[in-house]
């Protein structure tokens, strides 16, 4: 998550002071990613050195005081905003994801039985999966942050349970034996994957 392109979006709301941009970035979030006041704080003043906002300044004394400026976001601010919001994340290559990473060693260390690994986390994913089901039929109902917040996760514990699945049934299948050779590849696939 890219916490400066979220203040900024804040930001192009209207001016605001550090406590309230964390106060409505928890709540649009549905306070699932709480965020510490003091990495608002130095989030702000990263933007504000690269032109992205701008504070008003000084407190009543006369001498900056980080906790009483309000920020605004800057033409150059707008700009990254949009182009961030319209540039997909870089999914080209797997997250270095420590359930995957179990599972394979699981599958190698002598003595260990891949499947009852597998089976725990089985178990953890669907008691998650029902605390995050009852919290939007609960609180993420009239909560739109929350509510595509809970949507997220609960497609995220989704596709983590069915790699489970076809994780525990591949390595049943090489339980099993040897896969049958694969039928050869037809000239064309050969040549794109040449061209590769």
């Amino acid at each position: 998550m890219s916490v400066p392109h979220v203040l900024l979006a804040l930001l192009s709301e209207g001016p605001k002071y550090g406590l309230q941009l964390r106060e409505e970035f928890e709540a649009g979030t549905g306070e699932v990613w709480p965020l510490n006041v003091g990495q608002v704080y130095k989030t702000l003043g990263r933007l504000e050195r690269d032109g992205l906002a701008e504070s008003d300044g000084a407190g009543q004394d006369g001498r900056e005081k980080t906790g009483q400026k309000r920020f605004r976001i800057t033409p150059r601010g707008e700009e990254a905003l949009a182009a961030w919001l319209r540039t997909p994340p870089d999914l080209t290559s797997p997250p270095r994801d420590e359930l995957v990473m179990k599972v394979l060693v699981a599958a190698r260390v002598p003595g260990t039985d891949a499947h009852e690994v597998i089976q725990a986390h089985r178990v953890y994913l669907l008691e998650l999966m029902q605390q995050w089901t009852r919290l939007k039929d609960g609180e993420a109902r009239n909560d739109l942050g929350l509510a595509l917040a809970v949507d997220a996760e609960l497609f995220r514990l989704d596709a983590v349970a069915r790699w489970l699945d076809a994780a525990e049934a591949r390595l049943k299948r090489a339980r099993a034996g040897p896969p049958p050779p694969a039928p050869a590849a037809s000239p064309q696939l050969r040549r794109a994957a040449a061209r590769r």
